[in-house]
C-alpha cells in the first residue's frame, strides 16, 4: 500500500507509492547477499579460525590487525544489508518511532539513494578488479585460497546489482511526489513525467 509521509507538521502530505514485486526482490537477495552470503566466513575468520587459508601465514595476518578489521567489515556487510531493505520498507521513507530525534520525520531520499549507488558501484567495481586479479594470478600463494573470490563474485554480483535495482526503484516513486491537498480539494497526482516539473516534498 502506499505511504504517506510529511517532513515537518503542517506540510503538505506527499504520497509514495508501495515498491513493486521486482525492486523487493532485488532489495531483499541484496540484503542477503551482504548477510547470509559475506558475513558467516568473515565471522569465522575474525574468530581467528584458518577456514580455507594458509594455517601457516593467516596467524600472523590476524595478529597484525587482521581480526579487527574483519569485524569491521562484517559490521559494514550489515550495515549494507539494512541499507538495501530500507530502500523497500516504510522505515525507508520515515524514521521509525524510536530514532533518536528523528522520528517521524522524512529520510533525506537523495541522501539514501546517491549512498546505495556509491556502495553498489563500489562493489560492483571491485568485483571486477578481484576477478581479473584472480584470473592473472590464480594460486595457492596468498593468505587466503583464491577459491573465496570464486566464490565471492558471483555473491557480490548478486549484492551490487540488486543495491542498484533496489536505489533506482526507490529513486523513481519518491521522485513521483503525489501530492495531497488539504481536506475539501480534490487530489491531482504531480508527477514530473506528466507535468515536467519536480515535486516540492522536502527531500
Amino acid at each position: 500500500m502506499s505511504a504517506f509521509i510529511s517532513s515537518r507538521p503542517g506540510d503538505t502530505a506527499t504520497e509514495i507509492p508501495p515498491p513493486p514485486r521486482w525492486a523487493v526482490r532485488a532489495a531483499y537477495a541484496s540484503a542477503l547477499s551482504a548477510t547470509v552470503g559475506f558475513i558467516p566466513i568473515h565471522a569465522i575468520w575474525a574468530l581467528g579460525i584458518p577456514l580455507w587459508a594458509d594455517e601457516r601465514t593467516f596467524p600472523d595476518w590476524y595478529a597484525a590487525g587482521g581480526g579487527p578489521y574483519l569485524f569491521v567489515l562484517s559490521g559494514l556487510a550489515l550495515l549494507a544489508g539494512l541499507l538495501a531493505l530500507s530502500l523497500v520498507r516504510p522505515w525507508g521513507l520515515t524514521f521509525p518511532n524510536w530514532s533518536p530525534f528523528l522520528a517521524g520525520r522524512r529520510v533525506p531520499r537523495r541522501t539514501l539513494t546517491g549512498t546505495a549507488f556509491a556502495v553498489s558501484a563500489f562493489l560492483l567495481g571491485y568485483t571486477v578488479w578481484a576477478a581479473a586479479r584472480t584470473i592473472s594470478d590464480f594460486d595457492d600463494e596468498g593468505i587466503f585460497s583464491p577459491w573465496i573470490v570464486v566464490y565471492g563474485i558471483p555473491q557480490f554480483l548478486v549484492w551490487g546489482i540488486g543495491l542498484s535495482i533496489a536505489a533506482h526503484s526507490y529513486h523513481h516513486r519518491t521522485s513521483l511526489g503525489y501530492r495531497i491537498p488539504p481536506e475539501g480539494t480534490e487530489a491531482s497526482p504531480q508527477t514530473k513525467g506528466c507535468h515536467g516539473h519536480r515535486p516540492t516534498d522536502g527531500a
